[in-house]
């Protein structure tokens, strides 16, 4: 099949882009390298079936000229955390807009990647497909991305209806592993890797007892490779995230990787920084997806544990180490 990535120079597109092109996929991938980097696709810069477009989705002439089966849809603004909340809500929405006018013009499938982030607050854990999704007030700008993805869920549900747009949603549970951003936009663990080479202090926002289940890359992209080749996937949505027992608090995956670092007699050095720091912000205390639906659909299993993936994941990292 010819599959186009959105943000394929990104973390999870270079790796989706290597794994299709291993399995003989044409792809075609458009990053504008704001978040991505041109050595995370190195390895397909010679590739017959691999084509590259600098540009920004964001721009819809971007498209006219690429043509796909499926359009899987990773480039993103993420949590205002560092930002502002208008350049997430604005960009994830026209960003979307021209992927799902593009997709219903050529009659492509869309593979959407959401975010664990739009079950907000809700208590119940895990979360199934079917749970409620809970959000904090509006004048707390750390909901405008998780709200954005909400929108974005809904819009292509709403184009399925109104003009067959054929989808499949995917929401991400904490991937981490090569090619993860360095800094907090790729998550807590890239960040607390490099800390824990330098042996100084690792910051924890609040008092680390939040939790979040990190998935390794492989399965991410294994996940991703399953909705796009099975069209079980049609018309659903699933969680995508590591095995079962995956969960572990902020403030233990940093003295995890401290040890895993420096070794397991190392005294790990934490540095606590109130919320309050960030302004009117909320944080959502433990996230842990059901991954049922995604296993018995398309016949699914995610095979990397947490230790095994921060292994992985702190050997690629060394050479970024400065």
């Amino acid at each position: 099949m010819e599959i186009l990535i959105t943000g394929v120079a990104g973390f999870i597109g270079s790796n989706l882009a290597e794994r299709l092109l291993e399995r003989g996929h044409t792809v075609i991938g458009v990053d504008n390298l704001n978040y991505g980097f041109m050595r995370n696709i190195e390895f397909a810069k010679n590739h017959a079936n691999f084509k590259f477009i600098m540009g920004d989705i964001a721009n819809p002439l971007i498209l006219n000229t690429v043509k796909a089966d499926i359009v899987v849809h990773l480039a993103s603004q993420k949590i205002p955390r560092y930002t502002n909340a208008l350049r997430t809500l604005e960009e994830n929405y026209l960003m979307l807009r021209n992927v799902v006018q593009k997709c219903i013009q050529d009659k492509s499938k869309i593979i959407f990647a959401s975010t664990s982030d739009v079950y907000g607050k809700n208590p119940n854990i895990p979360f199934s497909e079917k749970s409620d999704l809970v959000m904090g007030p509006t004048t707390v700008k750390r909901w405008a991305y998780a709200l954005s993805k909400m929108y974005g869920e809904q819009y292509i549900i709403a184009n399925h209806d109104e003009y067959g747009l054929t989808y499949t949603i995917t929401r991400f549970f904490g991937s981490y592993g090569p090619h993860q951003n360095l800094t907090w936009w790729g998550g807590p663990q890239s960040v607390f890797i490099e800390k824990a080479y330098k042996k100084i202090p690792i910051d924890i926002h609040g008092d680390g007892s939040q939790t979040r289940t990190f998935t390794y890359v492989d399965d991410t992209v294994m996940a991703l490779v399953a909705c796009i080749e099975n069209n079980k996937s049609d018309n659903e949505i699933f969680n995508t995230g590591s095995k079962e027992g995956g969960e572990i608090s902020i403030k233990d995956l940093a003295i995890l990787i401290w040890k895993l670092v420096n070794g397991k007699d190392s005294e790990p050095m934490l540095n606590y920084i109130p919320y309050a720091t960030f302004g009117n912000y909320e944080d959502v205390m433990r996230r842990v997806p059901d991954i049922s639906k995604l296993c018995n659909t398309l016949n699914f299993q995610p095979t990397w544990d947490l230790q095994k993936g921060l292994k992985a994941a702190i050997e690629w990292q060394k050479k970024y180490i400065t």
